[in-house]
């Protein structure tokens, strides 16, 4: 099972049928897992802290809008949850069309309880190995803007691959000047390489994207 670190995960439990709601409920209780049931989707968006770490596990057949449909609406809600679907009815354009949308499994049911199991985990994992990146990605930026900007300038130039020589002719620099921002760029941003410095740069753009 996952560890927990920090706020403990919870798996959002949303399924119209009472029986297996609440057999879900208790099976990932039951391994130690925090869950939380819902009746419908508009049940789970009322629900408070969904940005908190988990996932949804969530049935394809709801009343009103399908777990299919509610699952693409999930990134224009603001909610990044890995989500495992399931259905008694499914059929595999159903599932390919799960799969694109970036749920972590589809199961038919019924499941085996371990296979349930098995992607939860896998969506808690997915949405911790998510929380770190971003947290990472976050940690970048702030470390970024504590670069004067002539570091920026020089970073930028050292990362699209330009020597010291050429950076100090195109800032009308001496080379020593540009030796001198780069280190100091490389020690705010916390690089011990030229390769981890690039790959903070192209974390920077992603992030601007």
């Amino acid at each position: 099972m996952p560890q927990a670190s920090g706020e403990t995960p919870v798996v959002h439990i949303v399924d119209d049928d009472d029986s297996q709601r609440f057999g879900l409920d208790s099976l990932l209780r039951s391994v130690g897992l925090t869950a939380r049931t819902y009746g419908s989707t508009q049940e789970f968006l009322k629900a408070d802290r969904l940005d908190g770490p988990g996932c949804i596990v969530l049935d394809v057949r709801l009343p009103g809008t399908s777990g299919l449909d509610f699952q693409e609406e999930l990134a224009t809600l603001g909610i990044r949850l890995p989500v495992v679907l399931m259905t008694g009815h499914g059929d595999i354009p159903m599932s390919v069309r799960a799969m694109k949308a970036g749920a972590v499994d589809f199961l038919p049911k019924p499941f085996r309880e371990q296979d349930m199991i098995d992607a939860v985990t896998a969506a808690i994992n997915r949405d911790r190995l998510q929380r770190a990146n971003e947290n990472q990605a976050i940690a970048i930026v702030d470390r970024h803007a504590t670069l004067s900007p002539r570091e920026r300038e020089v970073m930028a130039l050292v990362t699209a691959g330009k020597m010291n020589k050429q950076i100090a002719a195109e800032l009308g620099l001496s080379e020593v000047t540009v030796k001198i921002h780069r280190g100091a760029a490389m020690r705010k941003m916390g690089a011990r390489s030229l390769a981890d410095l690039v790959r903070m740069a192209d974390a920077l753009k992603d992030r601007a994207r």
